[in-house]
């Protein structure tokens, strides 16, 4: 029976929420809402191009510390604040994933800090 491994490891930034940064059971991973703070300042940063990056790149680097990768990415759940942001973040989101895209939902919510436009949250697998 595969047990639970709280992942804190390779994350960009370190949350202050109590929440681990991702969580293995098995073969699978879960990468906890990612949102675009600078690592060192901890402020939100510029505009929703810029944070839909910065979201992406803390996911890939969890990921990546946790020994796999943006390929292996099986579903994407992804929480945009404006509506008319989402042509620019498909633009984004595709230099992440050109081929072999995951399963994604996309809703537009309120999110808990005001100064953010986006939050991701993955799942993802540890291929054989």
């Amino acid at each position: 029976m595969p047990k639970k491994e709280v992942i804190n490891q390779g994350s960009v930034r370190r949350s202050k929420l109590p929440h681990s940064v991702g969580v293995r059971f098995g073969d699978l991973i879960v990468v906890a809402g990612q949102t675009p703070h600078d690592p060192v300042t901890d402020a939100v940063l510029g505009d929703f191009r810029e944070q839909t990056r910065a979201a992406l790149e803390s996911i890939k680097v969890v990921l990546e510390g946790a020994g796999t990768s943006m390929d292996n990415v099986l579903y994407a759940n992804c929480y945009l604040v404006n509506r008319e942001d989402f042509a620019a973040f498909n633009e984004e989101y595709v230099k992440y994933f050109p081929t072999n895209q995951p399963v994604r939902t996309t809703i537009q919510v309120p999110l808990m800090v005001p100064e953010l436009l986006v939050e991701i949250r993955v799942t993802a697998c540890f291929p054989d």
